[in-house]
């Protein structure tokens, strides 16, 4: 459970309700004489997890600083992606100036993608150690480098270590993000959020290659890169001014008992700057967020900083201090490989690796079709045939999060205002149905050369839909049920779908050329369909699999 009270409260709750209150459950309505903070004063919303009282608690901060935030990583997540699978469409210029085939062109991609996932063991581990901000700031330099590389390269091998730099510095594209959600949003709006995320990040994949192909065609591929070195240095000056650091500790009822604390006088351990540099460095806020206070008090008396927070001047700094690094650096290495054994993060990681390499199927086969009699299309062509991916991902952002958002809901008033994490996979089932439709058309549509309107109209955007909608529909559920690990679960489902796309990059074009496109394409989309299956069996027994991990250690980080 997510407000962190502990096990006399917790037990008080469960003889009320009649109901075992695991890690992932939560508790969305008053129960007895146990009130919570709500929305607002007029609301019956329970806001999960229990904001502190704190100005600077990011769950209280106003919506501009909610929104600069959330704009910022979004910007990063965007750009991140924008330069690495951007190649489709030129795969034949890249032939030609580096004098290779298709297989090693490809490659630039693949290799890109491997390193890009294996990267988040080093940037996770230093998100949580020194902050979300610096990590941003980072990455975006080596990111910024690495594209006046790409502009520069004049070699096959030169080439290639740009693109294992790009993946290196674009690792938190695939991580940051959703864990700065969990930061500043509550559980009702995380739906919604990591669908936001998705299409982004996913978008990013499909305008690449709608703008290098153009650039490639018209200016050259070193305008292309440059364009990125421009987005990358623009971003980096957002995140300097408009991003304060998000990461705010909330202590565990067994770091409260350690240090004597109780639950009716508490003092939060987390640290802030006064308001001037000539006042002391540091100060201890006085806090009811980490073990709420449950006596029937109004929302705005418990919590009078709820919409009205800011940022203080510590969450400005380049970094935040960590007593603890080396500790926090071995866990975040190991915790990812953990959750490996974990049955939920399994099947998240399955359905987003799978989910993830229909749409890279696109990517890697459009210029390798479209540029092929009967079709014949120059680049530029066959980059604007990303449009319609595009578009799907905005019907998939549209609907995906919101109703997902909604079942939920539906489902915790009918079940007592209790909310389960499993609640929310049946909103998979329509996007699945979806994703079936999208890879026969263009299975069969490449095979017998049907008419590129039909397998883009159609085909492309119904990969576009799916791409946006389970994806975020897996990940959220992974994480609702192991929060305190939000980014050590995108590690594991990053790292898991990256080695698959890797793979698949490496064997579907001479999979394709021995076979033709049904084969691998049907392959792939009975395996999705595969991994998506298991959550009929995840939506009845999650709360058991949930059990098996109950006293794990992961719940207390």
């Amino acid at each position: 459970m997510e407000m962190n009270y502990d096990e006399s409260v917790l037990h008080q709750l469960e003889q009320e309700l009649n109901v075992k209150i695991l890690p992932g459950t939560e508790i969305m309505m008053d129960v007895g004489e146990h009130h919570f903070v709500k929305s607002s004063a007029t609301s019956d919303r329970v806001l999960v997890p229990q904001p502190s009282d704190s100005k600077h608690d990011p769950l209280n901060w106003t919506r501009f600083w909610k929104y600069s935030a959330i704009a910022c990583s979004t910007m990063v997540s965007f750009a991140q992606g924008f330069g690495p699978l951007s190649l489709a469409p030129i795969f034949p210029q890249l032939i030609e100036m580096y004098d290779t085939d298709l297989a090693g062109a490809i490659q630039f991609t693949g290799v890109a993608i491997l390193v890009l996932g294996f990267s988040n063991f080093i940037w996770v581990p230093l998100s949580s150690s020194f902050g979300r901000r610096p990590v941003l700031l980072a990455s975006t330099l080596v990111c910024l480098g690495s594209c006046i590389w790409r502009a520069q390269a004049k070699t096959y091998s030169s080439f290639m270590g740009a693109c294992v730099l790009n993946g290196i510095g674009a690792g938190p594209a695939e991580t940051l993000q959703p864990a700065i959600i969990t930061d500043i949003f509550f559980l009702d709006r995380r739906g919604v959020w990591n669908t936001v995320y998705f299409v982004f990040y996913f978008g990013s994949l499909a305008v690449g290659p709608i703008i290098s192909g153009p650039m490639a065609e018209t200016v050259g591929m070193a305008s292309f890169w440059y364009l990125n070195v421009a987005l990358h240095a623009f971003i980096f000056i957002c995140i300097l001014f408009l991003f304060p650091e998000t990461k705010w500790h909330r202590m565990h009822p067994d770091e409260m008992r350690a240090k004597g604390l109780l639950p009716s006088q508490q003092v939060s351990d987390e640290k802030i700057n006064t308001a001037n540099t000539e006042d002391r460095d540091l100060e201890k806020i006085t806090t009811l967020g980490a073990m709420p206070d449950l006596s029937h008090t109004a929302t705005a008396a418990r919590d009078p900083w709820l919409g009205r927070g800011t940022p203080s001047k510590q969450q400005f700094k380049l970094w935040q201090l960590n007593p603890h690094p080396f500790k926090a650096v071995f866990y975040d290495l190991w915790i990812p490989w953990k959750l490996f054994a974990f049955p939920i993060v399994e099947f998240a990681s399955f359905v987003v690796s799978w989910s993830a390499s229909s749409f890279l199927t696109l990517n890697l086969t459009q210029a390798q079709v479209f540029a092929a009699p009967p079709y014949l299309f120059s680049s530029d062509a066959i980059g604007f045939m990303n449009f319609a991916i595009l578009i799907g991902m905005f019907i998939g952002l549209a609907t995906a999060g919101p109703l997902s958002d909604w079942i939920s809901m539906k489902a915790t008033r009918k079940n007592r205002g209790i909310r389960e994490p499993e609640m929310r996979l049946p909103t998979m089932i329509p996007y699945v149905l979806i994703m079936i439709l999208g890879n026969f058309i263009v299975a069969f549509g490449y095979q017998n050369s049907w008419d590129w309107k039909v397998i883009v109209i159609i085909g492309y955007t119904c990969a576009g839909i799916q791409v946006a909608a389970l994806p975020a529909i897996a990940s959220t559920y992974a994480v609702d049920s192991y929060k305190p690990v939000s980014g050590s679960v995108f590690v594991s489902i990053t790292v898991n779908k990256n080695v698959w796309g890797y793979g698949f990059s490496k064997f579907i074009t001479p999979w394709i050329i021995a076979s033709g496109y049904i084969p691998p394409i049907m392959t792939n989309m009975s395996l999705i369909t595969l991994w998506c299956s298991f959550g009929v069996l995840f939506f009845f027994f999650g709360k058991t699999f949930r059990r098996w991990s109950e006293h794990s250690d992961v719940h207390r980080m």
